[in-house]
């Protein structure tokens, strides 16, 4: 892989660029927390070739927003089911609205003549 290469999967959200101890430190929480919020399923974070958790930019945001929910008092098993419903939500909602679209451009497209075949 060329210096070129690593440079653009930096700008990859999906990289997981974090160790668990830089992850922890980022977020203002502890390893712990970490853990428990990938036991609970939430993120899974990727393994280095020596077995090290690491995490990605989009894998923190997520672990951010249960921790604030957890702050807040949001046992942290509750709190990951609150994300993942969130996130279940937001794409329920990003169909719909392609759905809507669709009939909407259906609906003002021009009714085809149909011939006898």
């Amino acid at each position: 892989m060329t210096a070129d290469d690593m440079f653009d999967r930096l700008d990859d959200d999906d990289f997981p660029a974090y160790t668990m101890g830089r992850a922890a430190d980022m977020l203002g929480t502890t390893q712990s927390f970490l853990r428990a919020i990938g036991d609970a399923r939430l993120i899974t974070p990727l393994r280095s070739a020596g077995g090290h958790r690491r995490y990605s930019r989009h894998q923190l945001r997520i672990a951010a927003r249960a921790r604030e929910l957890v702050d807040h008092g949001t046992p942290v098993e509750a709190a990951c089911r609150i994300v993942i419903l969130e996130d279940q939500l937001r794409e329920a909602r990003r169909i719909n609205a392609e759905h809507q679209q669709a009939a909407a451009a259906a609906a003002a497209a021009p009714a085809q003549p149909r011939t006898a075949a």
